[in-house]
């Protein structure tokens, strides 16, 4: 392909499977090729931001980080979906929980993904926008959570550009049953759409922003084996 490889991949075409697993930290994608993938193969290096492809119980699948935030992920998803031939993209990431009745290591799925970004606004659509997951990837990943013995809680996520924001969003969107705060679904999902493709955002609670309780980022890193788990079963 002319467009292969990018100014943020230098993968060759065929070295991406059609799914991608996507956590943010790159030392999470490689946990998860040491611990999870046979034979995997490092197929993106650039900036360390980390592209494996192995198999999976005979699958076939990728993973490779996103880095942080909706202009990181906008990239590298805009660029597996439409030069790589990339089909799904499952975001493997750590939320703050909004939701009270959530706990930290409660898994989420985003069902949709509110946002105060404007990643939208490129597509000509001027108003208000909250693009949602693939169906097919979140009934499987609720039936594979059944399978494995951990709940899948499906609703809607809270996409921000902001991480210390001054504005303090929580109570308004703990009222709209908002489940959890993150980076970077929204523009995965708006891409994936433009692109005719699928995603979904799976995201572990790491932390209760009105208690204090927190993991760590080794924790955060390491210790989501189970949101790995879903994600590659589903793959």
């Amino acid at each position: 392909m002319a467009n292969i490889p990018t100014p943020h991949i230098t993968a060759r075409e065929g070295d991406f499977a059609r799914t991608v697993l996507m956590p943010g930290d790159p030392k999470r994608s490689r946990f998860i090729a040491e611990h999870f993938l046979e034979n995997p193969v490092l197929v993106n290096d650039v900036r360390g931001v980390q592209g494996y492809t192995g198999t999976y119980q005979g699958k076939r699948v990728s993973v490779m980080a996103s880095g942080m935030g909706m202009p990181s992920i906008g990239i590298y998803s805009y660029e597996l979906y439409h030069f790589y031939g990339v089909e799904n993209i499952i975001r493997i990431g750590s939320a703050g929980m909004l939701a009270p009745s959530l706990h930290v290591r409660d898994i989420v799925a985003g069902m949709s993904a509110y946002t105060n970004s404007c990643f939208g606004r490129q597509y000509g659509f001027d108003g208000n926008l909250a693009p949602c997951c693939s169906y097919d990837l979140l009934s499987r990943a609720v039936e594979a959570g059944k399978r494995l013995g951990q709940e899948v809680i499906p609703g809607a996520l809270y996409s921000s550009d902001i991480f210390y924001d001054e504005s303090s969003p929580d109570a308004t969107l703990q009222k709209l049953g908002v489940l959890a705060v993150e980076m970077e679904a929204a523009a995965l999902y708006l891409n994936a759409a433009r692109a005719g493709k699928n995603a979904l955002a799976l995201c572990t609670i790491s932390d209760n922003p009105f208690t204090g309780e927190g993991l760590n980022a080794q924790e955060r890193q390491e210790s989501f084996t189970k949101m790995m788990e879903i994600a590659l079963d589903i793959a």
